[in-house]
């Protein structure tokens, strides 16, 4: 079944739901209309990256994702470009981070942890191997298959070995700030390859504890506790644990182990399998120059004259959200960063009631055809709290809203959501199974 209303190709690929939303880029779930494969799109505004003079970042990420085929990292597949956009065709990892695992389980089994950290450090290994550090690991940026594999992503601060000064030392503070290696705090030069492996211990930690090695509201006391290498592990970390742990979060980089010191530590070495794969040597990075060419250009469609119709798999691709009791009655803990509700009010109405729930709450709304952008008007911990929602039709008098957190604090937006979806109950779509299970409970 096709899409009869708005469809958006873009080469041999058929655009579905946002899987995610940063502040220069969206990730949506895409099919190649050829061979059927899903894939991930990252689409990226052309002139916001001329203006941003984030050419050569871009560049550098593109690169730096194409040397690294490695089981434990997200694959690229190409990359295309129109006039306006730049789009990275990359592997679907259908799982979700591993930052959403600690959210909902909390900290993990010790055997469970160590299997990820392993796969973890395969990962850093190779990409320390290939010259290129990643500077900014941390749970939010590993991603897990549908089969529990754990994937690197985001490499968008990477560099690359061969483009250090002559001091053999990076000068660019960049990173997480709870995950951030003290010798970057202290501004004095630091090797990529041991901020990495200061940042998988924190990981480590995390997921073992369920909370952060070092952290506090205040980020000069926070980086205080970093530089002094001030944490205690919880005693129910094994010995061999809090050992490597230890020998990780060393604040002096000249003291830390290294890779090949923890792939050789009985700890770790539990139960370890070394990763199977193809070396390939030969890598083509001729593409990554075209995408700014307009010569070299792939051409787009898409028309947004209505709600876009929802076609199977678009609805697939959104099956786990998709219940038609009202989402809105979960428990504020259950919701994390996207959710979605059904409604047979016609779109117009759906859109307007949703900016009448958010402006008493401090929200800016723009709109843009059946899309909004709900923008918190306060600065909470992570910047101001925002919020994109879509209006897609599902039959001629059914439509799906979906909403996702596009910035700000994921606990902030539990706080939104429950005020906010108590304003929207008079339009949500319940089905009438549902309606008598809850008449027959009472």
């Amino acid at each position: 079944m096709s899409a009869p209303g708005s469809c958006m190709r873009v080469g041999d690929y058929e655009l579905g739901k946002t899987l995610g939303e940063g502040s220069f880029a969206k990730v949506k779930f895409a099919r190649n209309t050829k061979t059927g494969d899903r894939v991930a799109i990252k689409i990226l505004d052309k002139n916001h990256v001329l203006r941003h003079k984030m050419v050569e970042q871009i560049k550098m990420e593109i690169s730096t994702m194409k040397l690294i085929k490695h089981p434990n990292v997200v694959q690229i597949h190409e990359v295309m470009a129109s006039k306006t956009k730049i789009y990275i065709v990359l592997e679907l990892v259908g799982g979700g981070e591993l930052f959403d695992k600690i959210v909902s389980s909390g900290r993990l089994k010790e055997d469970e942890a160590r299997r990820y950290f392993q796969q973890l450090i395969n990962a850093v290994d190779y990409c320390h191997s290939r010259g290129v550090c990643h500077r900014d690991l941390k749970p939010e940026n590993l991603l897990l298959d549908l089969q529990g594999i754990l994937k690197v992503s985001d490499f968008g601060l990477s560099t690359f070995a061969p483009q250090l000064p002559e001091d053999g030392l990076l000068h660019t503070a960049c990173g997480t700030p709870n995950y951030v290696a003290p010798e970057v705090i202290s501004n004095k030069g630091y090797d990529g390859r041991t901020f990495d492996v200061w940042s998988c211990g924190v990981i480590l930690y995390v997921l073992m504890a369920g909370y952060l090695p070092f952290d506090d509201p205040s980020t000069p006391a926070l980086y205080g506790k970093i530089l002094k290498g001030q944490f205690t592990c919880p005693s129910f970390f094994s010995s061999g644990a809090k050992k490597l742990i230890k020998r990780i979060l060393e604040p002096n980089p000249h003291k830390r182990i290294t890779i090949p010191e923890i792939l050789e530590n009985e700890w770790f070495r539990k139960g370890y399998k070394p990763p199977s794969f193809e070396h390939e040597e030969d890598v083509n990075l001729d593409d990554i120059d075209a995408i700014f060419n307009d010569s070299e250009e792939h051409l787009v469609t898409e028309k947004k004259e209505r709600p876009e119709s929802m076609n199977a798999f678009a609805l697939i691709s959104r099956s786990q959200g998709f219940n038609l009791g009202s989402l809105f009655e979960q428990e504020v803990g259950l919701v994390k960063r996207e959710t979605c509700f059904t409604s047979q009010f016609p779109p117009n109405e759906i859109m307007s009631k949703i900016e009448e729930a958010a402006k008493p709450l401090g929200f800016n709304v723009r709109k843009h055809n059946y899309k909004m952008k709900l923008q918190g008007d306060k600065t909470g911990r992570k910047g101001h709290l925002s919020v994109a929602t879509e209006v897609f039709e599902v039959a001629p008098s059914l439509h799906m809203v979906e909403l996702r957190k596009t910035g700000g604090d994921t606990l902030e937006f539990h706080k939104f959501y429950k005020s906010f979806s108590s304003g929207l109950k008079d339009i949500v779509w319940k089905s009438e199974a549902i309606t008598e299970e809850k008449e027959e409970a009472r």
